[in-house]
């Protein structure tokens, strides 16, 4: 079977060389003897690897020198509990903004830990937008206001940043790191699941500045989220994700290689706009998101009847599309359309809306 174009929001498509190379050391990575896979943590080569990815990876994103970089476990949702316990004490007041499910789910885990607020939400107008928020909604004594900085079940992005005054930004930007420029120096901690726009799932990434390493945490916090403890070991502090970081390696070479984040943000708005363009101008196809508040790496869409919808998916999957399905909790459709995602893939996508929408559907 050929190659599809993979719309999935995650794991997400990946780049052909990228996978190629990965193959061409997956037996016996160059100079080691063994696979990536096989290899110690503690080894030489698999020490020259996390090195050189983090080395790319702060090149990428212009990752100032007060900031460390983790290479973590557990997911994103796993940064919803380490986020409060090392950034807070118990009880502290925590403000979120909640613009989506993965939003949702992260409020909940603070609560757990703080008195944490929903300073603004969107889920009475089913997360269409982003509610604006300004340094006076939020609590001068909470311990950090966090967002999701692209919602990725909703297709909605922040694309400006919120005013925080003092109170420190956290965000999560799983499904948009890579993939459009953000100012690492705006936030105290930034985390994402690498399985969007880094490479496969497995690997997360956290930046955050160095002075929050200090904070006394509290001794009921797990070894395995202190953020301090996983610093002062290298991110080592017990087996890491070996493999997943040397996947993720690769895509940070392979973005600067293709120019680096703002070519790719370039890419990814290009495509972005072939689809928003289409849908701007169709009587069948529709996009919920306020204009302003759309994501450029996934774009929703609905069509007007639950049978349209199962025809077009079927449609596009017989010409090679998959994964175009919405998350189960709205429906519709979605196209994830990360780095790895190639302009003819979106190009296809657009002729299949097209011809589905004049009939031809085959």
């Amino acid at each position: 079977m050929e190659r599809v174009y993979n719309f999935s929001a995650g794991p997400s498509m990946m780049p052909v060389e990228i996978l190629q190379q990965a193959q061409q050391d997956l037996v016996c990575y160059p100079g080691a003897g063994c696979s990536v896979m096989e290899m110690s943590h503690r080894s030489a080569p698999f020490e020259a690897i996390i090195a050189e990815a983090e080395a790319s990876l702060r090149r990428l994103m212009r990752i100032p020198d007060d900031y460390a970089v983790l290479f973590l476990q557990g997911g994103a949702s796993m940064q919803f509990s380490a986020v409060p316990m090392n950034l807070a004490r118990q009880g502290q007041t925590l403000d979120y903004a909640v613009t989506g499910q993965f939003a949702g789910k992260a409020l909940t885990e603070g609560e757990r830990w703080g008195k944490a607020v929903a300073v603004t939400s969107s889920k009475a107008d089913t997360f269409s937008h982003i509610p604006k928020i300004t340094a006076d909604m939020l609590d001068p004594d909470a311990a950090y206001l966090h967002i999701t900085g692209n919602n990725t079940i909703f297709g909605t992005s922040y694309n400006t940043l919120p005013e925080t005054g003092a109170i420190p930004l956290v965000a999560d930007w799983s499904s948009a790191i890579l993939g459009r420029e953000i100012d690492v120096a705006a936030h105290a901690l930034i985390y994402a699941g690498a399985q969007k726009n880094m490479g496969p799932a497995g690997l997360t990434v956290v930046i955050l500045r160095r002075e929050l390493l200090e904070r006394e945490v509290d001794p009921v916090v797990p070894a395995m989220l202190r953020y301090k403890l996983m610093a002062d070991n290298g991110s080592m502090y017990n087996t890491p994700p070996c493999f997943s970081i040397y996947m993720a390696g690769l895509m940070f070479q392979w973005v600067e290689k293709m120019g680096g984040v703002a070519a790719m943000e370039k890419r990814n708005r290009e495509k972005a706009a072939l689809l928003y363009d289409f849908i701007g101008r169709s009587a069948m196809f529709h996009n919920p998101v306020a204009v302003e508040d759309r994501s450029i790496m996934n774009v929703t869409f609905t069509l007007p009847t639950p049978e349209d919808t199962k025809a077009f998916l079927q449609m596009a999957e017989g010409r090679g599309m998959i994964n175009l399905k919405g998350h189960r909790s709205v429906g519709g459709c979605r196209a994830s359309i990360y780095n790895g995602m190639p302009t003819e893939g979106v190009e296809a996508l657009v002729a299949c809306m097209k011809d589905y929408e004049m009939g031809l559907r085959k």
